[in-house]
């Protein structure tokens, strides 16, 4: 796949702004699946240092909540500002598990290389993000995840880089399923085409936390972990 929309953007900002797996190009393979409309109001849930807010703002003309607990709001308000795109995209630090928002207030959700660290339950989406949502708004959702269920039998080598935390928050697309297909139409999971990009560019940051992460993706060598990408629309 070619990501064609990423292209435009400035890759040293890009870099500069990565906090795991390119979620620029993640959030445009999702949105080609499932595009949104000109005009929503979108929250954006663990938005880190807002590349997926500011590529859903200008490429869908669309309001923005960029929600995230580890940068702070007024960071990412110096940084939308600096670009031009303060007027579209108003963030917000918080916590996942205590948004501040109204029912019904958004047409569409979107979490990318996020939801993993706060949805991994059977309740979470129900009690905590479909209250939020207007019937039939857009579902998408991208996280690292596991080709099948290995937690019970790690590979050898890779034993030492997968800590007990991470292993928890990992999970096949099996696992994933029944966490949202009760509760979304046109439902679909699937592995996203974009694991080796999405990678490559994190691995190629000066980021401290990309370079430990770089022995981990060449030993695993696609066997076992995978980008799980969901889309749907509220029941």
């Amino acid at each position: 796949m070619n990501y064609i929309k990423t292209e435009k953007y400035d890759k040293n900002f890009i870099s500069e702004n990565m906090m795991g797996p390119n979620s620029m190009i993640i959030i445009e393979e999702l949105t080609n699946k499932l595009p949104l409309e000109k005009g929503m109001r979108v929250l954006d849930l663990g938005c880190g240092k807002g590349l997926t807010s500011i590529f859903i703002a200008k490429e869908f003309d669309v309001e923005v909540y960029a929600v995230d607990l580890w940068v702070s709001a007024t960071e990412n308000y110096e940084r939308f500002k600096k670009i031009g795109m303060d007027k579209s995209i108003i963030p917000i630090h918080s916590n996942a598990l205590d948004l501040p928002f109204a029912n019904e207030f958004f047409d569409a959700f979107i979490s990318i290389d996020a939801y993993h660290y706060f949805g991994n339950n059977d309740t979470y989406f129900v009690e905590k993000i479909m209250p939020l949502l207007k019937k039939d708004a857009p579902v998408i959702i991208g996280f690292p995840g596991m080709k099948y269920e290995l937690h019970n039998n790690i590979p050898k080598e890779m034993e030492k880089y997968w800590e007990a935390e991470a292993l928890e928050m990992w999970h096949s697309i099996e696992w994933w399923t029944p966490k949202f297909n009760k509760y979304l139409k046109d439902f679909n999971i699937y592995e996203l085409e974009c694991f080796d990009k999405a990678w490559e560019d994190w691995l190629c940051c000066d980021n401290p936390y990309a370079v430990e992460d770089f022995d981990m993706i060449k030993t695993d060598n696609g066997r076992y972990m995978n980008i799980i990408g969901l889309t749907g629309k509220v029941l």
